[in-house]
């Protein structure tokens, strides 16, 4: 019934959004005498508002067609090297492929597309040749592919990272961060070959009973038996997931939102604003990253259930007593793979300190392998984007990666 309703609510508002596009396309073709004027600067800046003010579930292209490469620039083409019903292994392969570290980044499943890593990605593009851990829209996967669970999360980590073969180095960014861990812990326990050199854990949910945010309150205000009566539900006809169990994305960007309910109405007061005084420049960034922020997807409610009963009410991984498949597992018995965490002092959803828990856990790795950035005023989102990503944090990364290629 939620996601029926959710449904009938999108569809209600189709009407008012198609005649605010037409009304946009009118616009367009005005004289330049009439297209200046108060009225039509204020027309366009309303229907802006309410054609942007609207959920997609596809995921956006990454758009990254090229990269500078030292003094010239390189393509970049899509490749997909592993496929389940789940998840891909995606390689950004670029034409001009120098000695470089190869870098997996484990994107996180938690309501938005790879996507939002966009920036991330293209960074790091500049000095590695990168893969990323994509998800498929739990809306999208059969309900004859079978259940999908924070176990088969870290199989698919495993089974990625061994696809790539040694020499590996891991970038995970917010929600897998605990999963990577053991991910690379199942690899050391038997001794494979694949163990990563590097694993860079970014804004995790390590130990989230360090500096609790809004975010672990939520999660442990309730008992898990309240979070699948009241925000889990089925994908309604109509969809290739039909009956699939799932957490509906448009709620984990409700929940979300409202932590900063206040700088998201600014931003579009301010998106407003710039549209009608014609700040192009100003205007296109706020747009570009609220069509990535309101693309979201449902993630399958196995997974989100084990993800809030596992990371943050009973913090199995934090308290030593994370299983997989009924295997024990134990991050003291990574030896050689060098660690590094990164946070923003402004962390609002991953609080100071949660992260950073990786090393005590890490116990097993050499003290000079180990290495943390505390990235003086950034939010959550900062880590990973942003000029201060760009000039501050991203130049740390990459000497680190280099100094364990």
């Amino acid at each position: 019934m939620l996601y029926m309703a959710y449904e009938a609510q999108t569809a209600a508002m189709a009407p008012l959004r198609m005649a605010a596009g037409l009304t946009l396309e009118g616009l367009d073709h005005l004289p330049p005498s009439l297209a200046g004027t108060t009225l039509a600067r204020l027309q366009r800046a309303w229907c802006e508002l309410v054609v942007g003010a609207r959920i997609t579930h596809v995921r956006p292209d990454f758009g990254i067609d090229h990269v500078r490469v030292g003094g010239g620039f390189a393509r970049v083409e899509e490749r997909t090297l592993r496929r389940t019903p789940f998840a891909r292994l995606l390689h950004l392969a670029k034409s001009q492929v120098r000695d470089e570290p190869r870098v997996l980044v484990v994107a996180p499943l938690a309501g938005h597309f790879s996507t939002l890593l966009r920036e991330t990605v293209e960074t790091l593009l500049a000095d590695h040749d990168v893969y990323i851990a994509e998800w498929f829209n739990a809306r999208d996967v059969s309900a004859e592919a079978g259940p999908f669970g924070l176990d088969d999360y870290i199989g698919h980590l495993v089974d990625f990272i061994e696809d790539m073969g040694p020499g590996v180095h891991l970038v995970a960014v917010c929600q897998p961060c605990p999963a990577t861990i053991a991910a690379v812990s199942l690899l050391a326990q038997k001794g494979s070959d694949c163990q990563p050199r590097s694993m860079t854990l970014m804004a995790g949910p390590v130990d989230t009973s360090r500096s609790p945010t809004k975010v672990n309150d939520l999660a442990t205000s309730m008992d898990l038996s309240w979070f699948e009566t009241n925000v889990v539900t089925v994908v309604p006809p109509g969809y290739a997931g039909f009956g699939r169990r799932v957490y509906p994305g448009f709620l984990q960007l409700a929940a979300f939102a409202s932590m900063n309910l206040g700088r998201h109405v600014n931003q579009h007061l301010e998106l407003f604003r710039s549209v009608f005084q014609g700040d192009c420049e100003k205007a296109g960034a706020i747009r570009g990253f609220y069509d990535e922020y309101f693309a979201v997807l449902d993630l399958h409610a196995d997974y989100y259930l084990e993800t809030i009963d596992a990371v943050f009410q009973r913090r199995l991984l934090a308290e030593g007593r994370l299983t997989w498949r009924g295997i024990p597992v134990t991050p003291a018995s990574i030896t050689r793979t060098a660690l590094m965490t990164i946070e923003g002092e402004r962390d609002d959803v991953c609080g100071l300190g949660q992260t950073l828990a990786a090393h005590d856990l890490l116990s097993g790795v050499n003290p000079s392998d180990k290495a943390h950035h505390l990235q003086a005023g950034v939010g959550h989102y900062g880590v990973f984007s942003g000029r201060r990503w760009r000039q501050e944090i991203y130049p740390v990364l990459r000497e680190f990666i280099l100094l364990h290629a």
